[in-house]
């Protein structure tokens, strides 16, 4: 078991690693100067005089050649700094800080109702003794994947709040503001579970043990609810990383539809000014959010699982008897 935490801790630490290297490499290589952006847009400089474009590119080490560069920039996340914004001043900590709560709050709504839609849906789709309304449940999530996030966000928009005007198309003290970006950004994710868990639930159902329990006389919602879900669910757990990767990256999208002042606004505001400390601190963040939760599926899955424990202690030993085979040849 050891040795399966540590592979996957160095699995981790990789992903955060390249994560950090891609992103500085793409942003040099993106056409465009981020000091004369910063001073004056892509055509030049403002009024800033070549001595203070070359004091700015000192202070923030673009007069330094990229490998040192990068090396810096490398120590420096290392320690939790990753500089100042070259759009407004302020520490990228301090940045997220402030802008990280509202992604938060977002993404727990959106992961919620996703959770009750997409499970739900399984549920009732596997359950209804009509062939009719379950092949329509099942083909839902097919076209909730398909639909653009941007597109759905602007229907809301404008049904729901210009043209009933039942709820703000905005931020709201109340919280009613949260709900319009919270469904836009909770109908992909529940499309994916409702998909994986529908055929994780119909595949539970054709196994030995629910044949035995209906023979006992169990009904139908007893035995889809405590003996095939509990067991069909455990693939869901799976997703955990590409549930975190599409919420952070649809925020990005959601925020900017709704105006919303979070993480993936911020985000998009630095990628198109080309803001380099907080596009690397933005990618390092959502990298280490992935890395962290595929971490924690793996060692929650074996609890869950014994069979996975096992296939973990035998791996190291199949692994030495083969070397040992070899070296006798």
């Amino acid at each position: 078991m050891a040795r399966y935490l540590a592979v996957r801790l160095l699995h981790a630490v990789v992903t955060v690693w390249a994560a950090f290297t891609l992103s500085f490499l793409m942003l040099y290589l993106l056409p465009g100067d981020p000091v004369t952006i910063m001073l004056g847009g892509a055509g030049g400089s403002g009024d800033a005089s070549p001595a203070q474009v070359a004091a700015l590119r000192s202070a923030y080490g673009f007069d330094k050649p990229v490998p040192t560069q990068y090396a810096d920039r490398l120590w420096a996340a290392l320690h939790g700094d990753f500089g100042t914004s070259l759009q407004t001043g302020d520490t990228v900590a301090h940045t997220f800080a402030t802008a990280v709560p509202q992604t938060l709050a977002l993404a727990g709504a959106a992961l919620l109702l996703a959770a009750v839609l997409g499970l739900g849906t399984a549920l009732v789709a596997t359950a209804t003794h009509s062939a009719r309304l379950s092949r329509l449940l099942l083909t839902a999530p097919s076209v909730g994947v398909s639909l653009p996030q941007f597109a759905v966000g602007l229907v809301l928009l404008q049904l729901l709040s210009f043209h009933w005007r039942l709820l703000p198309a905005f931020g709201d003290p109340t919280g009613l503001g949260l709900i319009l970006p919270a469904v836009t950004l909770a109908l992909p994710t529940a499309s994916v579970l409702a998909q994986v868990f529908a055929q994780s639930l119909a595949d539970a159902l054709d196994e030995p043990y629910v044949t035995t329990a209906r023979a006992k006389g169990a009904g139908r919602a007893r035995v889809q609810l405590r003996h095939a879900a509990c067991n069909a669910a455990l693939p869901l757990l799976s997703l955990g990383g590409l549930v975190a990767g599409n919420l952070l990256a649809g925020s990005v999208v959601v925020e900017t539809v709704f105006s919303r002042d979070g993480f993936g606004r911020i985000t998009a505001a630095a990628v198109a000014a080309k803001d380099i400390p907080v596009v690397q601190g933005a990618v390092v963040v959502g990298a280490v959010v992935f890395a962290a939760v595929n971490l924690a599926v793996d060692l929650v899955n074996p609890l869950l699982d014994p069979r996975l424990a096992q296939r973990a202690r035998r791996t190291p030993e199949r692994s030495s008897r083969r070397w040992l085979r070899a070296r006798s040849t």
